[in-house]
């Protein structure tokens, strides 16, 4: 349940504990205080009463919440969340913001190709950052063509991620998708879009997962184990290597003539097969968009 509400509204365990918090605390506050005015008005607990509580309740309890927000950090999201109420009861369509998409690549960019085509022109979700870790990486030119701003990051920017997270934030990239990236994106960066940062990995994992495998290194590993079949993962990303929730796989055969270049050829065509639908899947689920 938890897990399904720090997906919703896209936030971390401290600033869902504080929701929460204030959710209780508002209900609670307004409560006392409905039924205060109530006594003092003098009425006598009864049909009249029970009523004018539950409407004192009702107009009191935005008020609470959003008083009791402030000193816990949460009045953004209390501010949003009761003027969706407010437009739902007065019956007005709200326009849906697009996700903004960033794509971590670090080479030629093919599966980042085959997102920004697929999301081309979408309604709600859009690719509008590319990060890589090599200026001179294939994914740097697709982006310049399709008119994507570019994020390079160096060494000291995953030791110090905060131009990175400054980079995001100003970008209001709310989903973060790995595309062959091969470097560890930063712990605070993960923290960040917990729920919101999905990686595709060449083999069905568990197997086959973790540091230093990944592209040919991976298919090399399967065909020395005389594997019978392959195939993609798609998982969230956590702290540890190819250790996040798998979200989906889908598997291909691997016959005896196959060698690393065949085998990544089929592989390749699950990853662009499925990819893009199940972002656009995970962020619609996620009420992203």
């Amino acid at each position: 349940m938890f897990k399904k509400l720090k997906n919703k509204w896209k936030v971390n365990n401290l600033n869902l504990t504080l929701i929460l918090l204030t959710f209780a605390s508002g209900g609670s506050v307004c409560g006392r205080l409905s039924s205060k005015i109530l006594n003092t008005a003098g009425l006598e607990k009864g049909i009249v009463w029970v009523s004018l509580y539950i409407l004192l309740v009702t107009v009191l309890w935005p008020l609470c919440v959003i008083i009791i927000s402030i000193p816990l950090g949460q009045f953004r999201f209390f501010r949003n969340y009761i003027g969706r109420i407010g437009q739902k009861l007065s019956g007005k369509r709200q326009l849906q913001p697009k996700t903004i998409i960033a794509i971590f690549a670090s080479g030629k960019g093919s599966n980042a190709l085959n997102i920004i085509h697929y999301f081309k022109n979408h309604p709600t979700i859009n690719v509008g950052l590319v990060v890589t870790n090599k200026a001179d990486a294939g994914v740097v030119d697709i982006a310049q063509e399709h008119q994507i701003p570019i994020k390079v990051i160096g060494p000291t920017d995953f030791q110090h991620p905060e131009n990175l997270m400054t980079e995001l934030k100003n970008r209001q990239i709310g989903f973060v998708v790995l595309a062959g990236f091969l470097k560890k994106v930063p712990d605070s960066v993960i923290a960040a879009f917990s729920g919101r940062i999905i990686n595709i990995h060449p083999a069905l994992l568990p197997a086959y997962g973790g540091k230093g495998m990944y592209g040919q290194y991976v298919h090399e590993a399967v065909l020395a184990n005389r594997e019978n079949k392959s195939g993609i993962t798609i998982h969230y990303v956590n702290e540890h290597y190819d250790k996040g929730e798998i979200i989906f796989q889908a598997e291909c055969k691997i016959s005896p003539e196959d060698d690393t270049s065949s085998l990544e050829q089929k592989v390749r065509a699950l990853e662009l097969a499925h990819y893009p639908r199940i972002i656009e899947e995970e962020i619609k689920k996620q009420n992203l968009s």
